[in-house]
């Protein structure tokens, strides 16, 4: 069966658990082998977390209009852009020189603690040094590589679900 020809609430079912199996697979990461994340990446997390939110929501209510869905589609997408700038930002970090990095500066446990919420994002998105490390590979690309290739699928994905031309409901 052809995932493009699927409803609207299957396509964000499938949207919002290959969300889910991202973040699974990061936390199994961090927990089973040890690779802690640096403050880019919880970033990247909470997106996909966003991202996933709002595919649920959309699959949950599945809207008969094509506003509602064109609705869901939008918000998805905006979570997904955010993702895009958060992960596109890490994966520039790691292919600069490595004498052009300077620190990425303390755990996003303490910058909570001693600052706002945007000044913490603003430290965290000017950080360059350990957000830079590339501690995990798989066919060539990082982390945050392949968070970016998924973002921008799944930005599509959300578009293509929520302002895809719908014909008539078929009982069979």
């Amino acid at each position: 069966m052809n995932p493009l020809r699927w409803s609207f609430r299957a396509q964000f079912l499938l949207g919002f658990l290959i969300c889910v199996a991202l973040l699974g697979y990061a936390i199994y990461l961090q927990l089973h082998d040890g690779l802690e994340p640096c403050p880019l990446c919880i970033f990247q997390r909470i997106a996909f977390a966003a991202l996933g939110v709002m595919f649920l929501l959309g699959a949950l209510h599945a809207p008969r209009g094509r506003g509602g869905r064109k609705m869901y589609g939008f918000l998805a997408f905006v979570a997904a852009a955010a993702g895009i700038g958060v992960a596109g930002r890490h994966v520039w970090l790691q292919v600069m020189p490595r004498d052009a990095m300077s620190s990425c500066g303390p755990p996003l446990s303490f910058l909570s603690e001693t600052m706002g919420p945007f000044e913490v994002l603003r430290t965290v998105l000017t950080g360059t040094g350990d957000c830079g490390n590339v501690d995990w590979r798989f066919l060539g690309l990082s982390m945050p590589m392949w968070s970016l290739v998924w973002f921008l699928l799944l930005a599509a994905w959300a578009l293509y679900a929520g302002f895809r031309a719908r014909g008539p409901r078929k009982l069979f």
